[in-house]
């Protein structure tokens, strides 16, 4: 499918080869030089939950009388609850994750989220990807990130399936975006359209000022085809769902085992928005997402996990009282899942506000930690960024501890 309006047009070959390349191709692609896999730090795996996550229901705050209070009818009974502790449980739909929660894989940030509240679908996904409030900084954090950390290649940072997070990598790092590996072409390409071939000759010649873009254009294909060809077959009897998420995530997996250079990879996850019968719904999503999770952990094994962090974010939280059809309507504070090898797991981090009715933030349960601070953390100690001052402009790195260095 033709995506011109997310290729970054290169003043190298200037916009009319630009506009022909994103034409061809049946991704969104940002080029840069050639592939270094120089890069030992962690890759970062973002999991966006779009729509407002409901972190009330996942990670359960039982132990806070006014919980059960707010949601007669919605919250989760605390004796059906999973792991966590005398004060937290993890919804019962979240059962496949339980081997990594007692394993210290996984973990959770509580009362988690952005500077203030936003309520906005739209207007909170931008300010949650830009995550430079107050300034005038318009690139996404992530490109940031990568360009902080020098990379080179389009492959360092990829954003896979259906829904593309263009805004989090918006800017002058290389990226690329690919709805499925195994789709990744160009479109039009045939043993009568030889189409890389013909610009691989009409390029041979040039100076590398002009060659620049179609020679980087050319790895990057040649890169896919390589994974492509060597096929996959998840390890470790790992069973991934047929879904949208378990498709991304077994790309990623893919990714990292194929050893391409990745930095970062992006993935969405939709339909959050909950406003009616969260009840009947919450336990599908989580369903799913649980079952995703644990095939990714479950394909890349210990040593695989060892060098991956995955953390999940949504733009805003849920209310904390449930509404009249059953559901919850748009809030402010949170929770995000960390999974990885050295991730501090098997517990909730974070202060903890209370849902009595004078600690919440018009009705919505305050923010303790900015979602920044908890990613800036995880950059510094396991991604080798000693400085996260241009990733988060005025933001810290938490001292949670949420992971190991």
């Amino acid at each position: 499918m033709l995506d011109t309006t997310c290729c970054k047009r290169r003043t190298l070959l200037g916009g009319a080869l630009a506009g022909l390349t994103g034409a061809m191709l049946s991704t969104r692609l940002a080029f840069a030089a050639a592939a270094d896999h120089a890069y030992r730090g962690d890759v970062l795996v973002l999991l966006s939950l779009r729509g407002g996550f409901d972190g009330l229901s996942a990670v359960v705050p039982a132990g806070d009388a006014a919980y059960y209070q707010a949601r007669p009818g919605i919250g989760v009974p605390r004796a059906r609850l999973i792991g966590g502790d005398r004060f937290f449980g993890l919804h019962p739909s979240l059962a496949p994750l339980l081997p990594f929660w007692k394993s210290g894989k996984l973990g959770a940030v509580h009362a988690v989220g952005q500077p203030a509240p936003n309520r906005s679908h739209f207007a909170a996904m931008e300010e949650l990807e830009r995550a430079a409030p107050g300034t005038s900084t318009r690139t996404g954090w992530l490109d940031r990130m990568v360009g902080g950390l020098g990379a080179t290649d389009p492959f360092s940072a990829v954003s896979v399936g259906q829904a593309r997070p263009a805004r989090v990598l918006d800017g002058p790092a290389p990226n690329l975006g690919v709805s499925a590996l195994d789709a990744f072409t160009l479109n039009g390409e045939s043993d009568i359209k030889p189409i890389a071939a013909t610009m691989a000759a009409l390029y041979a010649d040039a100076p590398a000022h002009l060659a620049g873009t179609a020679t980087q254009l050319l790895g990057a294909l040649d890169t896919a085809k390589s994974v492509q060809a060597a096929g996959y077959v998840p390890a470790n009897g790992a069973a991934y769902p047929d879904s949208e998420l378990g498709k991304a995530l077994r790309d990623v997996a893919r990714l990292i085992k194929a050893d391409v250079g990745l930095m970062t990879a992006t993935v969405d996850s939709g339909d959050w928005d909950m406003h009616e019968n969260l009840g009947r719904k919450m336990p599908d999503h989580l369903g799913d997402l649980a079952r995703a999770l644990a095939a990714f952990a479950t394909d890349l094994g210990p040593d695989g996990l060892g060098r991956v962090t995955l953390v999940t974010i949504s733009e805003f939280g849920r209310r904390v009282a449930e509404n009249g059809s059953g559901g919850l309507d748009h809030g402010y504070g949170n929770a995000m899942f960390l999974l990885g090898g050295h991730v501090r797991g098997g517990k909730v981090h974070g202060r903890w506000p209370g849902l009595a009715p004078a600690k919440l933030v018009g009705g919505d349960l305050a923010v303790t930690t900015d979602y920044r601070s908890v990613i800036a953390e995880i950059l510094r100690v396991r991604c080798g960024l000693s400085s996260t001052a241009a990733v988060f402009p005025g933001v810290k790195p938490a001292t949670l501890g949420v992971v190991t260095a």
